[in-house]
């Protein structure tokens, strides 16, 4: 039961100028379309290889031994959801529950903002930026390389994939720049407030 690579949710122009069509190619056509292709040449014939993704994730994590597997299982969750964090004429504020959340953990929208472009930022190599929710609390977080929140058991809600891949291209060296334009022009808060519903 191979696991397929996802569409992108819009147009590989959708995004411009925050991020280009060129990005998206090469991000989701080349890098992502390879996590997904190792990730199924590395389970077939082994009893993972019916197992959903995010319980490969969860089952592999931290064993050495499957390293290859675990890189490229989470990359490709990593990456399908990180092409539904962002969507045209994102950015803006969250609305209802979520913004209410959001407020009473980090007291303020304007701090969640600087402390999740902190992440961002930081996160130094290769990485992600998070909004979890974790033991009922919402918090910020950062992973390296392939890591992700599923194997901690906090919930997912929003990442910003921090590789370089996913803006070089647009941004060179200019991540903060990158970082402000996802807040801003490309958070998709529908997706984040249906996740903080579900959780």
């Amino acid at each position: 039961m191979a696991y397929e690579l996802p569409a992108l949710p819009y147009d590989y122009t959708a995004l411009d100028p925050y991020i280009s069509k060129s990005t998206l190619e090469f991000h989701h056509d080349k890098h992502h379309a390879a996590y997904v292709n190792n990730y199924n040449g590395l389970v077939k014939d082994t009893p993972f290889d019916s197992q959903a993704i995010e319980d490969v994730i969860k089952a592999v994590a931290g064993d050495a031994s499957k390293a290859g597997i675990f890189n490229n299982a989470a990359q490709a969750w990593n990456h399908t959801f990180y092409w539904n964090s962002i969507k045209p004429n994102g950015g803006g504020t969250p609305t209802g529950a979520l913004a209410d959340k959001i407020t009473a953990d980090f007291g303020s929208f304007e701090a969640f903002v600087d402390e999740f472009k902190k992440a961002g930022a930081t996160q130094f190599g290769s990485g992600w930026a998070w909004l979890v929710l974790d033991g009922g609390t919402l918090k910020v977080t950062k992973t390296g390389n392939a890591e992700n929140p599923l194997t901690t058991g906090a919930t997912p809600l929003l990442t910003m994939d921090v590789w370089e891949h996913a803006y070089y291209l647009d941004y060179q060296n200019r991540r903060p720049d990158y970082i402000n334009d996802f807040l801003t022009k490309l958070v998709n808060w529908d997706f984040v407030a249906a996740n903080f519903a579900a959780a």
